[in-house]
């Protein structure tokens, strides 16, 4: 392990679009794993711009994460429901759909949930 390492996400390993333009996951790859930058922009949602990609009924990432900007609301499998918002901390089990509140893109920063996030099924 390095005993400092500085990255940009604007320099990332690897960026994936989500369809219809609705957004991208720009991803590091760290030592603990892969770190990830998403950016859904208004009009996202799960289960109509990740979910062609994943081939689930729902997300079955678990994230753990800190929203920068913007809002997302999450619904699990089971109904409960949970806003995000700027400097939230976030931490979802598998089984949600979610999508982007308001007019404004949602930046977050996911360290458990995003290395297989908006990869083709079985890429």
């Amino acid at each position: 392990m390095a005993p400092m390492v500085r990255r940009s996400f604007d320099s990332a390993d690897e960026t994936r679009p989500f369809t219809d333009g609705k957004g991208r996951l720009d991803l590091i790859q760290a030592d603990g794993g892969p770190v990830g930058r998403a950016v859904f922009e208004p009009g996202w949602r799960w289960s109509e711009h990740i979910k062609p990609l994943a081939g689930t009924d729902s997300c079955q990432s678990a994230h753990t994460g800190y929203v920068v900007s913007g809002r997302m609301h999450v619904v699990m499998d089971d109904g409960a429901a949970e806003d995000y918002g700027p400097g939230d901390f976030m931490q979802v089990s598998p089984g949600h759909d979610a999508w982007v509140v308001g007019d404004e893109p949602c930046v977050a920063v996911d360290w458990t949930g995003f290395g297989d996030y908006a990869k083709a099924a079985g890429a």
